[in-house]
């Protein structure tokens, strides 16, 4: 590497550090308790217990439960439908009507938690976002958005990028600056920002991989919104297009959406279906019910495969294969928050983040710390023997 090449590299490691460094602290500090959401959630989790009842016994219809709610709301829609495969509960979403829902699901719709066994009520919510405010829906906002809906997604993907490109150059310029010493050397003997400068590329370099694959999945989750708006307007709009001109049906024309459940199941056999999305829905088809199935094992069950069900007759419209963008994203998920296996796995992905701060936060300290303007341009120029590495005391 000549010198020249070096120099555009620290550039660019200094920069995209620099730029990133205060939002990554608070993705970092904001994915902790993320990583055990389901544990916390349990903790926190104040509702009325579910039934108990001997194993085997059935869940309650989708078609009591959906009369349940409309009893309860005269008048409103039902959106969707969540049945939940790890506790027996099923979440209906609810909405005065479609145009309030398209316009702002989250303050325009509401849920009632079912216990999925009893079809007993335990529990509702004004809004749909009524958990916004508890500790595990400010944390996920601010890791997602920072309370800034899709701007606050696509600027949280922009800080995730810089955060690959600095990963990637402080790898390249990591070999010039430790050429000379022994791997995973510190010395704690000099200065405190020497120690700091060594334990900044010992925890970055041992994290390397680790923190290549959060950041790139990171970039993906947060592009989650356009991506599903480009399938809608792609592969989705191909499939209605026989139903284009046609009346969509009434809420008093729909069909069973047990049997719609029931119908997605037999076609996809393998998989496991957990919601219903009810025609009429922004997210789903105005003809069909919308039913998603995911994998059954631990990595497939984030491999999401939705079935199109009709709405006026019951019967099966398609099984949809998802595009590779959206499989990506459906990979990147679990990749991101380590909860694909187990306790295991979210505790080493706990570790792994507290050591990800002490990267960030000792390039923050080596930045802040720099005695002049000059320090920098004398750590890049103090080379020996062409292009060498530069000596401690240049680096101190």
């Amino acid at each position: 590497m000549t010198r020249n090449a070096f120099r555009r590299w620290f550039w660019l490691h200094k920069w995209t550090s620099l730029i990133c460094t205060a939002f990554l602290l608070l993705i970092c500090v904001t994915g902790l308790p993320l990583v055990f959401r389901d544990e916390i959630g349990g903790w926190l989790d104040h509702d009325p217990p579910y039934a108990s009842v001997p194993d085997g016994t059935p869940q309650v219809s989708l078609d009591d439960v959906a009369a349940t709610a409309r009893g309860l709301y005269p008048g409103q829609i039902i959106a969707s439908m969540f049945i939940d495969d790890d506790e027996p509960k099923i979440m209906v979403a609810m909405a005065t009507s479609w145009a309030a829902y398209a316009a702002n699901p989250a303050s325009a719709a509401h849920w009632i938690k079912f216990d999925a066994h009893t079809g007993k009520v335990l529990r509702q919510s004004k809004t749909f976002d009524g958990d916004g405010g508890s500790f595990l829906g400010v944390m996920l906002s601010l890791h997602r958005n920072l309370f800034a809906g899709l701007p606050g997604e696509l600027f949280m993907g922009l800080m995730a990028l810089l955060f690959v490109i600095a990963v990637v150059s402080g790898v390249v310029i990591y070999a010039p600056f430790m050429r000379r010493l022994d791997f995973g050397t510190v010395r704690t003997a000099r200065s405190a920002r020497l120690k700091w400068l060594d334990l900044h590329n010992l925890t970055g370099i041992v994290l390397l991989a680790w923190m290549f694959v959060v950041g790139i999945t990171g970039v993906i989750n947060e592009l989650s919104t356009p991506l599903f708006g480009l399938w809608q307007i792609t592969d989705v709009k191909t499939i209605l297009a026989p139903y284009r001109g046609k009346p969509a049906p009434a809420q008093s024309e729909l069909s069973s959406p047990q049997a719609a459940f029931d119908t997605a199941k037999t076609a996809l056999p393998d998989m496991i279906a957990n919601s219903v999305i009810f025609p009429g829905s922004p997210f789903g088809s105005p003809y069909h019910y919308l039913i998603w199935t995911k994998g059954r094992e631990a990595l497939t069950s984030r491999l999401f495969s939705p079935v199109l069900v009709d709405a006026r007759s019951g019967k099966l419209a398609a099984a949809v294969e998802m595009p590779w963008y959206l499989r990506a994203l459906e990979v990147s998920r679990p990749l991101h928050f380590g909860d694909y296996g187990g306790m295991p796995l979210k505790v080493l992905w706990a570790l792994f983040d507290l050591v990800s701060i002490v990267v960030l936060a000792s390039g923050l300290y080596l930045w802040l710390s720099r005695r002049s303007p000059v320090a920098e341009a004398e750590l890049v120029e103090s080379h020996r023997e062409g292009f060498a590495s530069p000596t401690p005391e240049a680096a101190e």
